[in-house]
């Protein structure tokens, strides 16, 4: 019966194709619309490592003025990153499994003169943890290791790209990388690594970036003075103390602390820590605001941190109504469309048809003009991603950023089947209720 009906529904839009052409348009415009901003918003709100989810966390330590909010939306806003004595602090703590501060810096690098000419390069400074705890994947070598970061050796970590451009993507292990003055052995060289958003760093156009391309350990940061290049908060009067001893010893807050914690008592016990911590600093002068440490999961870190845009959000909704509209205009072609085949409909009635044939028949012809409408707007979204795409490419530097994956394309076909059946309900309805027995009469 269902073969049956899809024959006629495929036979009544070929009988009309001019009208079912403009059908099947309305919807793909909606279908194309919806779908490509729904992807645009999947594209910042899926996680970028479900792995992860249930033991990383990202650390805030309420350090901020007593006397005036942090800069935010409220009274409890807490500071976004921590200060470099409060990471060396709580970097003390045996409860996390891993755990790293990290910030971006920029250097230049100074390449064999027969490769380049040296070049300015963003630097990601991190501890050895960093890397297992976000799953950086390797193509050479691996990560170096805690030794390292306490001894301060001179090792780091490039990516595939970097390892193109300096080494013509031979294995470059045991080679080294001139940073300013200093020689760097690389150690690791990352494999393909592109995740969907920075999760490590969402301070700056919420973690949409492509992964730095050089890694170094946390412990050249004093003896090469580096500075961070992201944003940075602080507040109270001026050291006393110059430049990076300064730094060091300030409430200026611009490094991103993550610790992996094992399980819930192990993130109940780090909470503890860190309240102890700040109770332990007030006496001293500091962190004189109510308790409001946070130990953030990846879905928390993103929630608070907004990296789903409002105008993602205010897009999709709009485009949805867009859809709604377009389907709802759709009613009264597919009435007059309906209605000139009623006498086909009395005799079909006479034989024996009951009025919910008649309408599970129409209604099948809508969803068939629905779906061939949803695939002709899949194609259409297509279209828009990649021009999405080509904008993101120039401003984040990620191709490939917004993707027409499995979920949105079920999320499409779900809408054009939607579609079909708000546009054909009514006339579905109405073309089920006309009497037989008046069209066989003037047929």
């Amino acid at each position: 019966m269902l073969l049956h009906n899809l024959r006629i529904a495929w036979k009544s839009m070929q009988r009309n194709r001019t009208l079912s052409f403009l059908i099947v348009l309305g919807i793909a415009l909606g279908i194309a619309l919806s779908t490509t901003f729904a992807a645009a918003r999947h594209a910042f709100a899926r996680n970028p490592l479900p792995s992860k989810t249930k033991v990383l966390r990202y650390v805030r330590l309420d350090s901020w003025d007593p006397q005036k909010a942090y800069p935010g939306d409220g009274a409890n806003t807490v500071p976004t990153q921590v200060t470099y004595r409060d990471m060396t602090e709580i970097m003390k703590s045996k409860i996390p499994a891993r755990q790293t501060g990290t910030f971006k810096t920029m250097l230049y690098v100074f390449p064999d003169p027969k490769v380049s000419r040296p070049f300015k390069e963003t630097i990601r400074v991190s501890h050895a943890d960093f890397f297992p705890m976000f799953a950086a994947p390797f193509r050479y070598g691996a990560a170096w290791d805690a030794r390292a970061d306490a001894s301060g050796e001179p090792v780091a970590v490039i990516s595939k790209e970097m390892n193109e451009k300096l080494f013509g993507g031979a294995d470059s292990v045991g080679k080294t990388v001139r940073l300013e003055d200093r020689d760097f052995r690389v150690v690791g060289v990352l494999d393909d690594w592109t995740p969907s958003l920075k999760i490590y760093d969402l301070t700056q156009n919420r973690g949409v970036g492509a992964p730095e391309n050089i890694f170094i350990s946390f412990a050249w940061f004093r003896p090469m003075n580096l500075r961070t290049f992201g944003n940075s908060d602080g507040w109270g009067p001026s050291p006393a103390q110059r430049g990076i001893e300064g730094v060091m010893v300030s409430e200026q807050t611009w490094i991103q602390m993550w610790v992996e914690l094992a399980d819930a008592d192990a993130v109940a016990a780090y909470r503890s820590f860190l309240d102890a911590y700040a109770l332990e600093q007030r006496r001293h002068g500091r962190f004189l605001r109510p308790l409001n440490n946070r130990v953030s999961s990846i879905p928390e870190l993103m929630d608070d941190f907004r990296v789903v845009p409002r105008e993602a959000n205010t897009l999709l909704v709009v485009s949805l109504l867009f859809l709604a509209i377009c389907s709802l205009n759709l009613v009264g072609l597919l009435l007059g469309k309906f209605l000139a085949r009623a006498p086909e409909v009395g005799v079909r009635r006479a034989l024996g048809a009951s009025r919910l044939d008649i309408f599970v028949q129409h209604i099948i012809e809508c969803e068939v003009i629905g779906i061939v409408g949803g695939l002709l707007g899949l194609a259409l979204s297509a279209a828009g991603i990649a021009f999405l795409n080509a904008v993101m490419k120039t401003q984040g530097g990620r191709p490939g950023f917004f993707q027409l994956d499995a979920p949105m394309v079920g999320l499409s076909v779900l809408l054009a089947l939607a579609a079909g059946f708000v546009a054909g309900a009514y006339p579905a309805w109405r073309t089920c209720q006309l009497p037989p027995a008046l069209h066989l009469k003037v047929s």
